[in-house]
Parts: C-alpha cells; structure tokens; sequence
C-alpha cells in the first residue's frame, strides 16, 4: 500500500512510500530515510498519526493503526541525536577526572601546596571514585536503554551538569583548610555509602534480567531473594532510592555543604523521572502493587 509522508510542521508533503500491510512504524522510519530524505536517519524521526498527535511507538504495526492505501502519516525531526551510552559514558568520566585532578590539588586552584589531602578526603576520593567507575561498568555492560538516542542537546547540558558539581565539591572535599568531621560521621556515612552502592548496583542487574536482550519487553520488577531487592516491596524506583542515599551517607561522611545540595538537586529530578515511571506502571499494569511509592517509602 501506499502511503504519503507529511511534516508536521506546515504539513508539508515529502512525498510518498509504498509499504505491506504488516510493516511497523520502525519500517515506516526506514523507508522515509532511504526513499525521501536522507537527513531524516531513523533515530530522528517522530511519526504521529496527526500533526499535533503522539508519537507512535517503533513496534506499531500499521494494520493495528488501520493505515490503509492512501492514508497520510506525519513526521517530526526530532533534530540531531546521539546514542544514550555515549551520553552516559560522557557525563560519568568526567566527574571521575574532574574529582581525581582537584584531588592532586593542582597550583591553578589552590596555588602552591606542600600538604597532602588528609584521612577523609582520602576515603572520600575512593567513594566518589568507586561511584563513577561503577555507573561506567553498568553504562557498558548492564544498562539495557528503551531508548537508543536522546537529542544531542543534552549531552552538552547533562555533561555541564556533572562536570561543574564535581568541580564545585571536589573543590571544598580537597581544600587544605578543609575541616574533617567526627570518627562517628565518618563511619556511619562510609557504611551507608557502600551499602546503598550495593542496593543501586542490585536493582540495577534486576531491571537487566526483566529485559531480554534485542527486546522492548517490560515486566513488574520484583524482589529476586537479593535483601536489597526487598525495597520494590515499597517503591517503584529503589534505584534511585538508593542514589539519593548515596549521596546523603556521603554528606555525612565529609560534612560538606555542596555535597548537600548536589543530593538535593539529584533528588528533585530522580523524583520526577520516578513518579513518571510509576505512573506508567500503574497505566501498564493492573495488577501493578497500590502500596508503593514512587522513591520515598510511605512518603513519595
């Protein structure tokens, strides 16, 4: 069948694509980029059944759209992309750079310096080290993304976003007039750093296994006999759960302001994306468990 490829912004015809019945909008993509614009790649494509309409998702057959000979399809540029991993591998190495060549305490920020960071910026160095090392292992070799691209905007934006909060703590965590807190501070945010590591990582491998490799399916997450996995009983984003406790534990553990606020600000956006995905939980599952929350047990 035959069908014709509009823009949505204007309307504007591109032209015409023939396509069977059982093609998916992923065809759909394919055939826009090969037959009638060569800057249009797949990725950056958005097809809508109407101008101002949603976007329709890749695996969409056109039969179950009702698309028939003749009917019209709409295409948005979503404008350049670039894929999630490189994103995430870019805006995670640089906060472990950025951290480490503060941690030398380089002449250009704290000018000549014959003392050595002490016991807490030491320990704080291995964290925040540990940390970014770790999301780098899972962006490669965990992390299974429903999206292949985001647009390239964001790299510039998520990769100022680390980079500056990684300047800006390792900045104070290293400063020789830095002044360590408590043994108790210390130890208790210590502990909890690395436990709510363990808990991020555990999810993290959890939410691997839901997902078939090649696939888009989504499950229920449940706890898998992992302890850590026993918060799903309660929220819907232990993951990020974890990350903010992360970064509270570490704020005990340096008694750092800017570490603070860094949590504060995580936590603002982790809560968005998770009362997101708990939204659409609750619409793709009915039978999806009404006593969790989103990221706060009880709470939120």
């Amino acid at each position: 069948m035959e069908i014709e490829i509009l823009t949505t912004v204007g309307s504007k015809s591109l032209g015409k694509i023939t396509l069977n019945d059982d093609a998916t909008i992923q065809n759909v993509k394919e055939k826009i980029y090969q037959n009638l614009k060569k800057s249009l790649y797949p990725e950056r494509q958005a097809i809508k059944p109407e101008a101002k309409g949603k976007s329709l998702k890749d695996e969409t057959t056109l039969k179950s759209l009702n698309i028939q000979d003749g009917s019209k399809l709409y295409v948005a540029d979503l404008g350049p992309q670039i894929s999630y991993k490189n994103v995430f591998l870019a805006e995670y190495a640089g906060p472990l750079f950025v951290y480490l060549w503060v941690y030398q305490r380089p002449w250009i920020l704290y000018g000549e310096q014959t003392s050595s960071p002490g016991t807490v910026a030491n320990i704080a160095a291995v964290c925040w080290s540990f940390h970014y090392a770790k999301r780098l292992f899972e962006t490669v070799f965990v992390h299974r993304f429903s999206h292949g691209t985001m647009p390239i905007r964001n790299l510039f934006k998520n990769c100022t976003y680390y980079w500056l909060f990684a300047l800006y703590i390792a900045y104070h965590v290293n400063h020789p007039l830095f002044t360590a807190p408590s043994n108790v501070c210390v130890y208790v945010g210590l502990a909890g750093f690395v436990l709510c590591e363990l808990g991020n990582l555990s999810i993290h491998l959890l939410l691997k296994n839901l997902r078939p490799p090649g696939t888009k399916v989504r499950r229920i997450p449940m706890p898998d006999g992992n302890p850590f996995s026993l918060l799903l009983n309660y929220v819907s984003c232990p993951n990020y759960t974890y990350e903010f406790g992360s970064w509270v534990f570490f704020t005990i553990l340096t008694k750092c302001a800017p570490v603070g606020i860094f949590a504060a600000v995580g936590m603002y956006q982790m809560s968005v994306w998770a009362i997101n995905k708990h939204r659409n939980y609750k619409k793709e599952f009915p039978d999806y468990p009404k006593s969790r929350k989103a990221i706060l047990p009880f709470i939120l």
